[in-house]
C-alpha cells in the first residue's frame, strides 16, 4: 500500500498543483479517483489497486451513456483532474477505454459486415478510437497489455492478449494453410 500511496501523491502532485499537507489528506472517493486514474494508466496493476478499481467498474448503469457520465464524474473527484486539462483528458479516456478494450471484448464487439451479399462479418483489425485514445495517452503505459490482432479480417483474424500472440499465430497460420490445401484439393 505504500507503493500505492507514494505513486498516487507523485501522480498528484506532478499533474497538480496540490500542496503535499493536501495531498496526504485525500480520503475517500476522492483517495479513491485519484488511485483509480493512476492504476488505470498501466497494465501492471498492484494488488493495492483493487479498491480503487473495484469502484470505478462498480459503476454500471443500464445506458453506456450514463455509465461514462459517472464514471467521469467518479474520476473527476480526484483534485488534480479538474486542475489539469490533460489529466481532464487522461480521465476521459480512461472512462471510455477501461474494460472495453481487451481481446475478448474486442472479438465480440468490433465487429462489421464483410461480405453483404453472403452475409459474413469479420472481427476489425482497426481498434475503435476509444481504444486508441485510451492506450495511446501520454500518461497511460499499456503496451504490455494491448491486445495484438491476428491474420486478416477476411480470414477470420482475431485479438489476443500480447502473451498469446505467438502461439495465437502459429495456430492461425496452421489454420489458413489447412483451409488452403482443402480449397485446393477440391478445385475451387
Amino acid at each position: 500500500m505504500k507503493v500505492l500511496n507514494k505513486l498516487v501523491l507523485a501522480t498528484v502532485l506532478a499533474c497538480g498543483s496540490l500542496p503535499l499537507s493536501f495531498a496526504n489528506q485525500l480520503t475517500g472517493d476522492p483517495k479513491l479517483a485519484c488511485e483509480a486514474i493512476m492504476c488505470l494508466s498501466t497494465g501492471s496493476r498492484p494488488s493495492e489497486c483493487n479498491p480503487s478499481i473495484s469502484r470505478f467498474f462498480s459503476i454500471q448503469h443500464n445506458k453506456w451513456s450514463d455509465t461514462l457520465r459517472d464514471r467521469i464524474d467518479f474520476l473527476n473527484q480526484c483534485p488534480t483532474v479538474s486542475q489539469n486539462g490533460d489529466m481532464q483528458k487522461l480521465a476521459s479516456d480512461a472512462a471510455n477505454g477501461a474494460g472495453r478494450c481487451d481481446a475478448a471484448t474486442l472479438n465480440s464487439t468490433n465487429i462489421s459486415m464483410f461480405d453483404a451479399d453472403a452475409g459474413t462479418y469479420s472481427v476489425n483489425a482497426t481498434m475503435p478510437g476509444y481504444c486508441t485514445a485510451y492506450v495511446q495517452n501520454k500518461y497511460t503505459d499499456l503496451s504490455k497489455t494491448t491486445p495484438v490482432y491476428v491474420g486478416l479480417p477476411e480470414r477470420k483474424g482475431y485479438w489476443v492478449e500480447p502473451a498469446q500472440y505467438n502461439q495465437a499465430l502459429i495456430e492461425y497460420n496452421a489454420r489458413i494453410a489447412a483451409e488452403d490445401t482443402a480449397k485446393n484439393n477440391n478445385g475451387n
